[in-house]
């Protein structure tokens, strides 16, 4: 076991699941930058992951590797796991961003939504935690959680959304305790970075805003730059779960 103090990315080894894309790729990037070799995670997004990978090793020779996991499969944490051993065999940040967000009107809600939003948000973050813990202890490493700030404020219309990154958020804390003092497991609560894929109309877009302190969204590069930081420089801080949500947490 090494003691858990840490310091710049260089020689680590960072897996980002649902890498390719949108905040995942955003700090994909960063953690590249300051130094990590990053295994990019994706399920359908390939030529994202790829063409990713390809942009990384193009700075920086062998530095980035695509690898493809249904998270939704209850056996792919396992597998997923025995990836990053082929690739490597180290890992000193386990960053849980891959996620599925729909909206379940409480009477149309069905078990697939159920399986699917709960599948992707909780049980996947736990078992990959579980199947990669090996590493991260010897690493003395980090499991970075994305939540939402939904896991604390309901969302009308997404019930089954906000029950699973709820369960993120005690997740997290809990494994702090855990998993300490080898393994420091922290989360980061997004507000209105970017924009739900599904589109929100110009009158629910104002709406969130007039409600953000700051009366802007923040950008995801917001996000991928608190995760290296909560990666290199904060080796005393375990079980927060750190809003980034330009005050929108305070007000709503």
């Amino acid at each position: 076991m090494k003691k858990n103090t840490p310091a710049g990315l260089e020689n680590k080894t960072v897996l980002v699941t649902g890498g390719a894309r949108r905040i995942g790729a955003a700090i994909v990037r960063e953690c590249h930058r300051a130094g990590a070799r990053v295994l990019v995670h994706y399920r359908n997004s390939e030529e994202r992951a790829q063409q990713l990978s390809k942009e990384l090793n193009a700075v920086r020779a062998d530095s980035a590797v695509a690898v493809r996991a249904d998270l939704q499969d209850p056996l792919a944490p396992a597998g997923l796991a025995e990836k990053v051993r082929e690739n490597g065999g180290r890992l000193d940040v386990l960053v849980n961003n891959a996620a599925e967000f729909f909206a379940t009107p409480f009477d149309s809600v069905s078990q697939d939504d159920w399986d699917r939003l709960v599948g992707s948000n909780l049980r996947a973050p736990l078992f990959l935690s579980q199947a990669l813990l090996p590493l991260l202890k010897e690493s003395g490493g980090l499991i970075l959680n994305i939540l939402d700030i939904h896991a604390d404020k309901p969302l009308a219309g997404y019930s089954v959304y906000c029950v699973a990154k709820a369960g993120l958020s005690m997740l997290t804390r809990s494994l702090a305790v855990e998993l300490a003092p080898e393994v420091r497991v922290n989360g980061i609560a997004p507000g209105a970075i970017l924009w739900p894929e599904q589109g929100l109309s110009t009158e629910q877009k104002d709406a969130v805003l007039a409600q953000t302190p700051l009366g802007r969204t923040g950008d995801a590069c917001d996000i991928a730059g608190l995760a290296v930081f909560l990666a290199t420089r904060a080796g005393y801080i375990t079980g927060q779960v750190i809003a980034v949500d330009g005050g929108r947490s305070l007000t709503s």
